[in-house]
């Protein structure tokens, strides 16, 4: 086992690992403040965007859930990988050699096993499009060439060839190192009753990669009728790398356009993708042998990041600036029963998802691979954008069913359309469409009414109101408190206290002392080199009255204090989180992320824009002046001075306070004089502080 990976090999890992680069691969990230950018936290459901970055500092931190941390955290998270794993997986990323310690072994692969998992996933798409030009793989190009691709645009997609054969792969794999147990980790090879073999064999192949363009997966059609494994398709299993409920084949082409258009096309195959692609439709993926679900539902918000306006989430199809279609994603599904059930089956997907969630069927049930083969690109282009919403879709095609000229018609209609309205879980929709199904079927209101009332009783639909202010929850709390007595039950005196104390605003927004230490904090955590050495210096524990910031000041001091001028500026960071420990690592990000009343430093006015994959939150990739602490601003030296000073000036008074109470408890005498000088002392040393600091400002 190799031992641990050396501290300077770890800190030029961090000085090169791109925090904006890393984390906008699947958060579509908007500036907010100061070389600050916020985005929809990957680590849990939201709707409003509570996820924050701060590319210079290296620290990232959800206000929602309350995760937070360095580039190494995020991978972690992210990749659900340990430490060592996460260095590992970033070293590889930024082609950085890695030492150890006393423990490995000269000669030994030290690459995490994930790594090592993603080098025989490329290593395998090298081998299966080195194939797809033999003699064997006839049978592959002409599946491909059938379908209008040329050999360029093969190329394009990363179409491959698996030979037949039992070890065609394996053998390849082993003469480039990879172990027996690697390939069956990485879902390429299976173990049977003579030995591993390969799991793809003799059919074309579709490498399935992230965002980032790293190859997780295959997908795989079959070809020859003696094909031993009798599904169409088949996928690489669930591996460490691979969850098929969390990849989407295209993503890594698609990614861009549907942050840019705030669009996706969701399709069924990997031929429909690269029909849509090559038709101008550069926003579609396709699910991997599951139906589209709440995971993958979850990528693509991130990509097309919903907005709100104050307290009201804004959850349906918004004008995008610059072209003709609203923000909106697109299904392709088929007209038939098994496309309907597909349609069905989005409704279990949450509703601010579903309002912007729209339905595109061809003529003759045609899919985007085969409209474009008898049609042209056209034809593909025309199929999404007369795309219609799918709560339209799915409640129109249940009523279009019935001969609604006929009473009996009528009533099948309504019975059949109203378990689907039901199904809306958001009330601000489910009279709208109750009314919508009602005129078009022809029958009195009150009986769609009520036959809609009863699905969701039947069903327990849970509702909801998408559009509902988000204090809404807290209202409910007021109004279930006037209802019922709190002193006489504890529980419910708990409860309002608890809301009480949350939902107060003398404390956090106007306490100035708090307010003084808290920005002050931030200062000293964001830009650690516009605060005075000297000054600092005299601050004690008697400066701060807040508890978390005693504590914080701690963890300074046992970090080191002040670091010096040249420390890297991840190492900082990391430096105050390990002193802090995990009881002060969320307000550690927090304070780090937060926005200071300053003007955005020169050096960070040119901010990288969503996918540009530029550096640290400053024009360009970063440099040796990016890993370093930066040189504050005038200003920014201002500002911490004002912070400090009061800091001290508070301290100074406190003790002088104190010291006239005890004076005021003492008899006369020696320790009465002495006690008397002190104040005298600590009133003087008052007074030259605030003319050191009225100077400054006049200077």
């Amino acid at each position: 086992m190799p031992g641990m990976i050396k501290k300077e090999d770890v800190e030029k890992v961090r000085a090169a690992a791109d925090l904006y680069d890393i984390v906008s691969a699947s958060v579509t990230l908007k500036p907010s403040g100061t070389g600050t950018y916020v985005g929809l936290c990957p680590f849990h459901d939201e709707k409003t965007p509570s996820f924050n970055v701060r590319p210079s500092l290296g620290v990232w931190h959800c206000f929602g859930c309350g995760l937070g941390g360095d580039v190494f955290g995020f991978v972690e998270h992210q990749e659900n990988i340990d430490f060592r794993e996460a260095v590992e997986l970033l070293a590889d990323k930024y082609h950085i050699e890695l030492h150890y310690d006393q423990g490995s072994r000269q000669g030994e692969h030290t690459g995490s096993k994930r790594a090592r998992l993603l080098e025989a996933n490329e290593e395998a798409q090298r081998f299966f499009t080195s194939q797809i030009m033999s003699k064997e793989a006839l049978a592959a190009r002409k599946l491909l060439g059938g379908r209008n691709f040329s050999q360029a645009d093969c190329e394009r997609f990363g179409c491959g060839y698996a030979p037949q054969g039992w070890d065609n792969l394996v053998r390849h794999l082993a003469d480039k190192g990879f172990t027996q147990q690697e390939m069956l980790d990485a879902g390429l090879a299976r173990r049977g009753q003579h030995g591993v073999y390969d799991y793809f064999r003799g059919r074309a192949t579709w490498p399935i990669r992230d965002s980032t363009g790293r190859t997780l997966g295959f997908g795989a059609r079959k070809l020859y009728d003696d094909d031993t494994i009798a599904a169409k398709y088949i996928n690489t299993p669930d591996t460490q790398l691979y969850r098929k409920t969390q990849v989407l084949y295209g993503i890594d082409l698609a990614k861009s356009s549907i942050v840019k258009h705030r669009q996706a096309v969701i399709v069924e195959g990997y031929t429909d993708v690269m029909a849509c692609h090559l038709a101008g439709i550069d926003t579609a993926v396709a699910t991997c042998g599951t139906a589209f679900g709440a995971e993958h539902a979850k990528i693509i918000r991130r990509l097309i990041a919903d907005d709100s306006l104050g307290a009201v989430q804004l959850v349906g199809p918004l004008k995008v600036e610059g072209q003709s279609l609203s923000s909106r994603v697109v299904f392709t599904f088929d007209g038939d029963a098994a496309g309907q059930k597909a349609a069905l089956h989005a409704f279990g997907l949450d509703s601010s998802f579903l309002s912007q969630t729209f339905v595109a069927v061809a003529d003759d049930n045609l899919d985007p691979c085969d409209l474009r083969i008898q049609r042209g690109n056209e034809a593909v282009r025309a199929l999404i954008d007369s795309a219609r919403p799918l709560y339209d879709f799915v409640i129109d095609t249940a009523i279009d069913r019935f001969d609604t000229q006929y009473t009996t018609g009528q009533m099948g209609a309504v019975k059949a359309a109203a378990p689907l309205i039901a199904q809306i879980r958001d009330r601000s929709l489910l009279d709208l469409y109750t009314r919508k199904a009602t005129r078009r079927i022809g029958i009195d209101l009150d009986i769609m009414q009520r036959e809609v009332r009863q699905a969701r009783r039947q069903y327990n639909v849970r509702d909801e109101d998408a559009y509902a202010p988000r204090r809404r929850q807290q209202v409910r709390i007021e109004e279930r408190a006037d209802r019922d007595d709190p002193y006489a039950n504890p529980a419910r005196r708990r409860e309002l206290e608890h809301h009480d104390a949350a939902n107060q605003t003398y404390f956090h927004i106007d306490d100035a002392v708090f307010i003084c230490e808290q920005q002050f904090m931030a200062t000293l955590i964001q830009i650690p080199r516009a605060i005075d050495r000297e000054w600092f210096a005299q601050l004690t524990l008697a400066n701060f009255m807040t508890p978390v910031f005693r504590t914080l000041f701690q963890a300074i001091a046992a970090a080191g204090g002040l670091p010096t001028d040249d420390t890297p500026q991840g190492l900082w960071m990391h430096n105050l989180t390990k002193a802090g420990g995990p009881m002060l690592q969320s307000v550690i990000d927090e304070l780090a992320v937060m926005p200071l009343p300053l003007p955005t430093p020169p050096n960070q006015q040119s901010a990288p824009g969503a996918g540009e994959g530029q550096g640290a939150g400053v024009a360009g990739a970063p440099g040796v002046a990016d890993v370093q602490l930066r040189e504050p601003t005038q200003g920014e030296r201002q500002y911490a001075s004002e912070l400090l000073a009061r800091l001290l000036d508070i301290g100074y008074m406190r003790r002088i306070g104190a010291a006239r109470r005890r004076m005021a408890q003492l008899p006369d005498g020696e320790e009465k004089i002495v006690l008397l000088g002190s104040i005298t002392t600590l009133e003087t040393a008052r007074k030259d502080l605030q003319a050191q600091v009225y100077n400054n400002t006049v200077g």
